[in-house]
């Protein structure tokens, strides 16, 4: 149990959120596991080849389609079991989910059908550019990957976060006001501040803010509503226009446009292997048989890429947590805030450092107290006019 974890939060706190969380690394590990294995198979085994053969004599097109489409569904159905276990029966358990089963499997069909439609269509373009341009074709495909993950940061906030969630602008017009004003204060206005029904699912809370031009919004959680007083919610948003001030949507899509069209590269130089694509069993990147290499590939960057995104993250977490300290003057409302967070969501206030390295897109609620309390404390030995230490905060 490390002395940061000790000094904010006492032994019981700390290990009934071990208590939750270890198992959810387990069930990481075993998703990760199942998904790498089974795609493997389809790329390279019998069962690729039999779901393939199931297609043939059909155009290249509907092979692309109907082949896509299985390899996903049998992916997301043999992941399902895990999801259920720990995303479900063990949330009801721990008294945070809010579903029934029929909703729970409702989400899980969305998801899919979310998934169908925004990669069956990348993987069908990417099979017509390699026939259509055999020697150019990652040109196209880098560019068409690099736009779509654009086009879905944008689109999401107004096409797929409504397929979850209904969001309603803060009734409350008194924090409305004082939220906007905020937003203005902070040099980050935003279009809408918005509740979600997120009660429907949890017991947690939550923010976020997502999308970008006109797509721009702060989400909250009504869970968050329910619990915090208008000085923690205060707090919240303006850690979320942190993220807006810093433009780290904006940063984040940018890096991400560039990691899609660097995939492609890295796609494009494995299939002119000939070794691999016999092994495969395909004629080339043109035949859609290589489509769960593809995703195998993604997938296997994706993991690899966890430590390097969670830093990145966690950096501009730090960010905003300093922008939220600096923009309320409110250190106070700032600690309560994240031991309320971190109690409510049973966060891991101790977590492994391989968990933490590759999963914590957040610092720990540890930290982030820590961080306020140096702040608070460089806030008050700053020099007054007269040379004078001062604080401008009571705390």
């Amino acid at each position: 149990m490390s002395r940061l974890a000790r000094k904010y939060f006492d032994a019981e706190q700390i290990e009934r959120a071990r208590t939750y969380h270890r198992p959810l690394y387990a069930a990481f590990a075993l998703n990760a596991a199942v998904t790498l294995a089974l795609l493997a198979w389809l790329s390279f085994g019998w069962l690729g080849d039999t779901l393939y053969e199931s297609t043939d004599g059909w155009s290249w097109w509907a092979q692309c389609l109907a082949f896509a489409s299985l390899t996903i569904a049998i992916l997301s159905l043999a992941r399902t079991p895990i999801a259920f276990a720990f995303g479900h029966v063990r949330e009801r358990r721990w008294g945070f989910s809010t579903q029934s089963v029929g909703a729970w499997l409702s989400d899980r069909l969305k998801g899919l059908a979310i998934g169908l439609v925004l990669t069956v269509p990348l993987l069908l373009g990417l099979v017509w550019l390699a026939r259509a341009f055999p020697e150019l074709w990652p040109v196209p495909a880098a560019a068409g990957t690099a736009l779509s993950v654009l086009l879905v940061v944008f689109v999401a906030p107004v096409v797929i976060e409504p397929r979850f969630n209904r969001f309603q602008p803060l009734a409350d017009e008194e924090l409305a006001a004082d939220l906007r004003a905020l937003a203005e204060d902070a040099g980050a206005p935003v279009r809408h501040v918005l509740v979600a029904d997120a009660s429907r699912r949890t017991r947690k809370v939550n923010a976020y803010v997502s999308g970008f031009g006109r797509t721009r919004r702060v989400v909250l959680f009504d869970t968050l509503l329910e619990r915090s007083s208008p000085r923690e919610t205060k707090l919240v948003v303006a850690h979320e226009l942190g993220h807006r001030r810093a433009r780290h949507v904006l940063k984040l899509t940018a890096i991400g446009m560039a990691g899609a069209a660097a995939f492609v590269v890295v796609l494009w130089g494995l299939l002119q292997w000939d070794a691999l694509l016999g092994a495969i069993g395909a004629t080339g990147p043109g035949d859609p048989r290589v489509i769960p290499f593809v995703l195998l590939l993604a997938v296997a960057v994706e993991y690899v890429g966890l430590p390097l995104g969670s830093t990145l993250s966690r950096r501009f977490e730090r960010q905003a947590d300093r922008f939220s300290l600096e923009l309320t003057g409110d250190p106070d409302a700032y600690e309560a805030t994240h031991r309320d967070l971190a109690l409510a969501n049973l966060s891991d206030l101790d977590p492994p450092r391989p968990a933490y390295v590759a999963l914590f897109s957040h610092p720990t609620a540890p930290e982030r107290i820590a961080l306020g309390r140096r702040w608070a404390a460089s806030t008050r030995s700053l020099p007054g006019p007269e040379g004078d230490a001062h604080s401008p905060v009571a705390y």
